[in-house]
């Protein structure tokens, strides 16, 4: 399974950027996908979680500035983030929870590069 996470890059505070990413490989069906975030120095954390169903989770961090979104089906997803803060720079990375055509379940077994996200103040 491939994770291609795009869309970072360098913004003032209280701007606005929107990540995408795209799962690919022998994908038989998506059950959910996720932004995690890591900044330089501590753990990588979740960010936001789209859930097959239209469901949704943040982090309390996050809430009310970032919106995911995206389409299951098409292994896709989205994130929206508005009025960012300098708390906010972190790499950011997009995992998943499908099955494999193969039968094996993947639950956000490998990580790809990421994107980066600076917020300058």
């Amino acid at each position: 399974v491939q994770l291609q996470a795009s869309g970072g890059g360098l913004v003032q505070s209280g701007g606005s950027l929107r990540l995408s990413c795209e799962a690919s490989g022998k994908i038989f069906s998506v059950n959910a996908m996720a932004w995690y975030r890591q900044a330089p120095g501590k753990q990588r954390e979740l960010v936001a979680v789209l859930i097959r169903g239209d469901k949704t989770n943040y982090a309390d961090a996050v809430k009310g500035r970032f919106t995911i979104s995206g389409d299951i089906d098409k292994n896709t997803v989205y994130l929206q983030m508005t009025n960012l803060e300098p708390d906010d720079t972190a790499v950011y990375y997009c995992n998943a929870d499908l099955w494999l055509v193969s039968g094996i379940r993947y639950q956000y077994n490998t990580w790809g590069p990421g994107t980066q996200v600076t917020v300058s103040s």
